[in-house]
């Protein structure tokens, strides 16, 4: 995806920020648990926090939570539903923190929008001396049989491969380091996945898979197509054609630290 794809993509959410309040799953609180375990201490600054889906999960956790999003409908959404958090407008290339203010940095499915050329500098200024970064992405467990289906109907643009735990570990194993000539400001990586899951309808995983990028910028039309062929897949299934069922889910971390 070249820079011009990426920015398209990046700034679809908006449109869909009350969608993606209401559909976009939560993250496992053993994934962050994991990723805050190396950190010093309690201050975490939620990266591209969106509508606050990961920034819940933190504070259930007890950290001190700052929250940074460039998008002023995802904003409003993250203010709304969590009114004790701060809310800053601000991005991955330009956080309005001081130096050293944070002991970890997380980002929850929006590492892969950075740009990690002016991000990784910045990250590494706000973060104290040997503080975390995290990258978490919630992807669908497609060694289930009906999640492979779903995820072959869906096509790429739909469930990509950052969606699925196949391909996730190659997809961000180097997501952390800038993709031009500029030093990287973090150690080796680690990876780790945890069970995870999300309480559907077939109405609702359709909602949800309608929130994601690839498919907020497809034409109409195409649209439409995609989602009408996920909505036959899903009333051909058994584990999905009647009310409610968990859609089986990891909830993938990559883990560095600060050099």
């Amino acid at each position: 995806m070249d820079q011009d794809e990426r920015l398209l993509h990046s700034s679809s959410f908006g449109a869909a920020a009350v969608a993606y309040a209401e559909h976009r799953p939560d993250y496992a609180q053993a994934a962050v648990r994991w990723a805050l375990e190396p950190a010093s201490g309690p201050r975490v600054l939620d990266l591209g926090a969106g509508t606050g889906k990961l920034t819940a999960t933190l504070l259930a956790l007890g950290a001190e939570v700052i929250a940074v999003e460039p998008d002023s409908a995802m904003l409003t959404e993250l203010r709304r539903s969590l009114p004790a958090v701060r809310a800053l407008s601000g991005s991955a290339e330009a956080i309005p923190l001081a130096n050293a203010s944070v002991d970890a940095v997380v980002a929850g499915n929006a590492m892969h929008w950075f740009d990690m050329a002016v991000a990784g500098p910045e990250i590494a200024r706000v973060l104290a001396p040997g503080g975390i970064l995290a990258g978490l992405w919630n992807v669908m467990d497609d060694g289930v049989e009906w999640v492979a289906g779903l995820a072959r109907v869906s096509g790429s643009a739909a469930i990509g491969p950052r969606d699925t735990p196949a391909s996730w570990r190659a997809e961000t194993a180097d997501m952390h380091l800038p993709q031009a000539g500029v030093a990287a400001r973090f150690g080796l990586p680690e990876q780790e996945v945890f069970p995870h899951g999300q309480r559907r309808t077939a109405d609702s995983l359709v909602a949800t898979i309608a929130t994601r990028a690839g498919v907020l910028v497809m034409p109409e039309q195409e649209r439409e197509a995609v989602l009408g062929r996920i909505r036959a897949f899903l009333a051909s299934r058994p584990e999905t054609v009647r009310g409610e069922f968990t859609l089986p889910m990891l909830t993938g971390v990559l883990r560095v630290r600060r050099l």
